[in-house]
This record gives structure tokens, C-alpha cells and sequence, in this order.
């Protein structure tokens, strides 16, 4: 306890011991044990002749008080917290008078003897105004107790019992008040799950940290879809004296009493000298009320969020500031700084893909090292691009199928332009970041900084293949949208469930792929009835939003010439997969076969692909097919296998078993 509040308490303790002095003077029989839990008709008497009982300061007091604020250090807390909160004298006074008991427990019982009521061991207001010396019915000094008074809006002190009278109702400290004039820190637990500090580093001067020096208590930080607000906003208070409290605005929207917890925050804010920065703000859009009193607290309030502010959400006008998204280089550089006491020579090329925040970006080095050390080895580009995978969150799972990539460019059997084009949109997805947000070669009209390609081919060409191959040259994860979650049959619902999917996907790196994707995308058609006025709405919509979207999405169709033409000048790659040739077609049943196959001696791979005209995806069926009857026949695959596997694809497909095909092995099929 400080040498300052020791003074002060002493003299409320002085002024306690001559108003039970003096009370005892008057007392007819003060020793009766019974004394506060009835009324004698002495005692009544007494009370109407002697209204007060409680001395009122003399000039003693005054000059003691002036010598122990004259004696008072510039470090002093009850200082400080007279400085910060905008306490008048009478405040201090009020609030040490109901300090005492929770640091002195004689006080306990001294209060309960001038209350007159041994259940009553903390003061009263009528007590306290007259311990101070103040009238009970002067107006001045009831209306600093009053709800809107410093004191009592702050959270410095508590006015219980609203039942009673005014003068009857009691007065507490919070015990985070009292902890912080005893000089322990320790952040209020009521507060626990709500708020939260921010790392600060050494901040450069910003004009919002000069707005915030010259008095400016309110703002709104508008975030960018692949940025946040957090690191600026707390760079800014740094700049301006003072540290920075993260308050989460979607968990305080499920908290049973949020009117409470913001006054707790505030006075948080308060007692260590710092600011507020709250969001998202979007959690409070049906709680204006909450917003209002944010806005309200007499401390810097930085709200943050990706809506666009509503001059009805708060009476005072805050200042609007719109954080630039991050660059390419700006997002190495908090890689680099999450990693310098880490690996800080470990290769970032691996993050290029992954658009994160900074608070990801923080997430995801921890998970990376965490990685690293359950591995016992060094931090590795590996654990790197799982702790960026860790990141994405779970919403989009519960509209499309993950998957985790397991192919490689080397598993691809395609011809040399397609794989050109298809290492293209893998390069455009990487450096995406430089060229369209550093280079700002895509701009105005509120274009995104998404990559859309359209695969199109026949069935089993490698289009779903090649999106997987794609996700994992990248590091990302492959969602395959399930048209049985977007298409609904009632109007409106089909574009509302393709908007829950972008917006998911535009918090989640990852490949994103519309299969049969002219189910979706189809074109617009002359309007002949309502039916058809809808669905060219729902192109329509989707034509604006692909505009707008920020991720890696891929197109795959069978139907290429069913896709409306507007679709195809918002892709940036258009990727035509054709049938394999005969060459491709004995890679593909080689690859397919797989290593670990035991093969017979019989095997001609070469024939089987010059025979049989079959599409990627067919040949691995046969595969799979002829590997079946391997493990039943308890014997390698052989030669008889395969043909008749190659006849079960080719009755599937409609097609005749043909000699000019099958050759010599037509017989295994018959």
C-alpha cells in the first residue's frame, strides 16, 4: 500500500473513530448486546432529538488532507486514479470511506455500530455524506452517487440495496478497483474471456496515433477481407502513450450481462492506462445499445470490423479509417517477424499462396514450431504450410467435401500445352498477391483478387485430378462443392447458398472446385416466363460475385458450350483437357497399375493402349476392377484380367467388345 493512501485512510479512519465517539456519548446503553436489532423508546427519542450523530470535518482535517496531497508522489495510484477517471475531491472521499472495510476488517464492525444495524458492515450513503461533512439533501453531493455520476458509470463504486431509501443503500468497491490502489495489476476475471492484451512493438508515429494525442477518443478501422485491424489499431495507441486492450465483440454478444462487462472493460481501460480496440463490430449489428455504450466509455474505443459503419449504431460520430490490405511484401514481413526467434532462416516461398491476416500469420508460426518440436527436428517448409492449413476454419467443410491433396505434377499424364497452362494458373495463384495487389494491375470497379479458371473435357480427361494436383503444388487444401447443398428448388435459395460458400471461402485458403459446373453456370436464356427470368437472375448473380471473390476457385464442365459467354471473360485460364492418345493412354494404365501391384508375366500394357480408346478416369476404374479380380483369383493381376475389366468399362459405356479391339484377347471376354 502506497505512503499516499495510507495517509488517506487514516484520516477516514480518524474521522471514523470520533463519530463512534460521538455516538457513544449519546448512546443510553451501548454495551446491550442487542443494541441495532431493535428500536427502545430512548433510542427513538435520541434519533428525533439528535438527528446526526457524526461529527463533521474540522479545520484539523483540512489542513492534514492538504498536507498529505501536497506529500503525495507522482506515482501515486489514488492520484492517478482521481487524474484518469475525472474524480472530484468529494469522489475520493466517497470511495476511500467505502475502501476500508476490505482493507481493515475493524471497519466491519465500526460501520455496522453507526448504521445501527449489526447486519450492515458496510457504509451507507447517508454515513458516508456525513463522514465527508456533506448535508443528506444537497443536491450536488447525492448526484455523485447518482447512475451517471464518474464514480458509479465508471465501475469504481458499487451502489447496492435499490430497494431502499437513498440514503439506506450501501456502498462497495469492486475488488479490482481496490487490487489496483494496492498495486496489483492482475486483469479484473470477470474480464477473462472478453479481453485480451495486444503485443505491441515499437510503433512509428501514424496520424491516427497523432488523432488519438490530440484528444480523440473514438475511431472505426474498416478491415480489408485478408487483413485486420488489430495490429494498427494497437500501433497507433502506442504512439500515443498508451497499451492496448483487445475486446472480442462476438463473445460479449453471448455474455449474460454485456451491459456490465463493457463498464468492466472501460474501467479496465481506465485503471491501466490504455485503449479499447473492439470488434468485430458486424457481432453487434442487432445490439445497437451495446454499441452506444462502447462508444460512450471515456477511454480511446478503436472498433474494428468489415461492415460498413452505421451512423445509427452510436450518437457520437466516430472517425472512419479504412486499413490498406496487405501486400505481398508487407505479409513476408510478419512471417519473418513471427519466425525471428524461431527459424528465421527458414524459406517463406511456401506462404506465398496464403492470404492471412497478421493475427493468423501468428497462429500459424506457433503451429508450425509446435510442429516442429513434436517432430524433434527444425522448423521445415512443411510445417510451415500445415500451420497455414490450420488456419482455415471449419464453415466451408459443412457446404463442400475436403480434400486433402496425394498427387503430384509427376502423377498428371496430360499433353505438354495443358500442363503448361496448368502450372500457369498454380504461378498466378502464387504470386497473385505481387501482381495484383502490389502491382495493382486489377483496378477499380471492387474487384477482388481471386484466380478462376474453367477445366472443361470430357468425363475422366483429369479436370478433378488436376485441381488436386494444383491444390497441393500450392499447399492448400481442394473443397469440392456438393451441388446437392447449393441448388434448391425454391426461388432466391440456390444464390443464397452460393453466397454462404463464397463467403466461407473467402476466410479459407484453399482450392475451391464447382464440379459439372454448367449446372450452376449456365447461360442466360430469352425470358418466356418467370421460371426463366429467375434463373437468369441466378446467373446474373453469379456473374457479379465472381467479380468480387478473392479466392482460387476452378470451373470443371463436360458441357463447355453450355457455360454463358459472360463467364468466360471473368476467367483467367480456360483449360481444354483432351482424350488421352495411345502413348498417354500406356503411361496412364502404367500409372494407374501402381508400383505395388504384383503384375503377371502376361502383361501388355502397350497393346492396351493402343487398343483401347478409353478416357483417363476409365482406365483407372479398369484398374481398380482388374485388381479385384487379381485378389479374388489369389494370384498377380495377368493379362486375362485386364480384358475383362476393359469389358465391364466398356458394357458401362455402352460400347460393343469389338476384334478389330480386343484382337486375340476377344476370347478371354467370351
Amino acid at each position: 500500500m502506497s505512503g499516499h493512501l495510507l495517509e488517506r485512510v487514516a484520516l477516514v479512519e480518524e474521522r471514523v473513530r470520533r463519530a463512534v465517539l460521538a455516538r457513544r456519548s449519546t448512546d443510553p446503553d451501548p454495551d446491550d448486546p442487542f443494541r441495532g436489532l431493535y428500536l427502545s423508546d430512548d433510542a427513538v427519542r435520541r434519533i428525533l432529538d439528535e438527528p446526526s450523530s457524526v461529527p463533521a470535518p474540522d479545520q484539523v482535517d483540512a489542513e492534514r488532507l492538504a498536507a498529505a496531497e501536497a506529500s503525495a508522489t507522482a506515482g501515486s495510484r489514488l492520484r492517478a486514479l482521481e487524474r484518469g477517471f475525472g474524480l472530484l475531491p468529494l469522489d475520493v472521499e466517497l470511495l476511500l470511506i467505502a475502501l476500508v472495510p476490505d482493507l481493515d476488517g475493524r471497519f466491519e464492525q465500526l460501520y455496522g455500530y453507526l448504521n445501527d444495524d449489526v447486519t450492515r458492515r458496510r457504509p451507507s450513503i447517508g454515513l458516508a455524506l456525513a463522514l465527508c461533512g456533506v448535508p443528506a439533501a444537497a443536491a450536488s453531493a447525492r448526484g455523485r452517487l447518482a447512475a451517471t455520476a464518474p464514480l458509479v458509470v465508471r465501475g469504481l463504486l458499487l451502489v447496492e440495496e435499490p430497494e431502499r431509501p437513498f440514503l439506506g443503500r450501501s456502498l462497495r468497491v469492486p475488488d479490482r478497483v481496490t487490487a489496483h490502489l494496492l498495486g496489483d495489476d492482475t486483469p479484473d476475471p470477470r474480464l477473462a474471456d472478453l479481453v485480451s492484451g495486444i503485443r505491441q512493438t515499437a510503433a512509428p508515429e501514424s496520424r491516427l496515433g497523432a488523432a488519438l494525442s490530440a484528444g480523440l477518443h473514438l475511431a472505426y478501422l474498416r478491415e480489408p477481407a485478408d487483413g485486420s485491424a488489430r495490429g494498427p489499431a494497437a500501433e497507433a495507441l502506442l504512439s500515443s502513450g498508451r497499451a492496448a486492450l483487445a475486446l472480442d465483440l462476438s463473445r460479449l454478444v453471448r455474455d449474460p450481462t454485456p451491459s456490465e462487462a463493457v463498464v468492466a472493460a472501460g474501467r479496465e481501460a481506465g485503471l491501466t492506462d490504455a485503449g479499447l480496440v473492439a470488434g468485430p463490430v458486424e457481432a453487434l449489428a442487432d445490439r445497437a445499445d451495446l454499441i452506444r455504450a462502447l462508444t460512450a466509455l471515456p477511454v480511446p474505443v478503436l472498433l474494428t470490423g468489415r461492415a460498413s459503419w452505421d451512423p445509427h449504431w452510436s450518437a457520437a460520430a466516430p472517425l472512419l479509417v479504412d486499413v490498406e490490405r496487405l501486400g505481398a511484401e508487407s505479409r513476408r514481413a510478419l512471417w519473418r517477424a513471427a519466425l525471428a526467434h524461431r527459424a528465421p532462416d527458414v524459406d517463406l516461398a511456401a506462404t506465398a499462396p496464403f492470404l492471412l491476416t497478421p493475427d493468423q500469420v501468428e497462429r500459424a508460426a506457433t503451429t508450425a514450431y509446435q510442429q516442429a518440436v513434436l517432430a524433434g527436428g527444425p522448423l521445415t517448409e512443411a510445417h510451415l504450410l500445415h500451420g497455414a492449413r490450420a488456419q482455415n476454419s471449419s464453415g466451408l467443410e459443412r457446404l463442400a467435401r475436403r480434400i486433402e491433396p496425394a498427387v503430384g505434377w509427376d502423377d498428371l499424364v496430360l499433353p505438354d500445352a495443358v500442363l503448361g497452362q496448368l502450372r500457369e494458373l498454380a504461378a498466378r495463384a502464387r504470386h497473385r498477391d505481387q501482381v495484383l495487389g502490389d502491382w495493382a494491375m486489377r483496378p477499380g470497379g471492387g474487384r477482388g483478387r481471386g484466380v478462376m479458371a474453367l477445366f472443361a473435357g470430357d468425363s475422366g480427361t483429369g479436370k478433378t485430378m488436376s485441381a488436386e494436383v494444383i491444390a497441393g503444388a500450392l499447399g492448400l487444401d481442394l473443397y469440392t462443392v456438393d451441388l446437392a447443398t447449393v441448388v434448391d428448388k425454391y426461388v432466391g435459395e440456390t444464390e443464397k447458398n452460393l453466397e454462404r460458400i463464397f463467403t466461407e471461402a473467402a476466410g479459407v485458403n484453399a482450392v475451391l472446385l464447382f464440379d459439372e459446373a454448367d449446372a450452376i453456370f449456365g447461360k442466360r436464356s430469352e425470358v418466356k416466363d418467370a421460371h426463366d427470368r429467375y434463373a437468369n437472375v441466378e446467373s446474373a448473380y453469379l456473374l457479379q460475385r465472381m467479380e468480387t471473390f478473392d479466392g482460387l476457385a476452378v470451373l470443371a464442365t463436360n458441357l463447355r458450350a453450355n457455360l454463358d459467354e459472360a463467364f468466360t471473360r471473368r476467367l483467367d485460364l480456360v483449360v481444354d483437357f483432351p482424350l488421352p492418345d495411345a502413348e498417354q493412354r500406356t503411361a496412364l494404365w502404367e500409372r494407374c497399375l501402381g508400383p505395388a501391384l504384383p503384375r503377371g508375366t502376361d502383361l501388355d500394357l502397350a497393346f492396351c493402349g493402343r487398343s483401347f480408346d478409353l478416357a483417363g478416369g476409365d482406365i483407372r476404374s479398369a484398374a481398380v476392377t482388374a485388381a479385384y479380380l487379381a485378389a479374388e483369383a489369389g494370384r498377380p493381376v495377368a493379362m486375362a484380367d485386364l480384358v475383362a475389366a476393359v469389358a465391364r468399362e466398356y458394357r458401362k459405356l455402352g460400347r460393343l467388345c469389338l476384334e478389330s479391339e480386343f484382337g486375340p484377347y476377344l476370347r478371354l471376354v467370351r
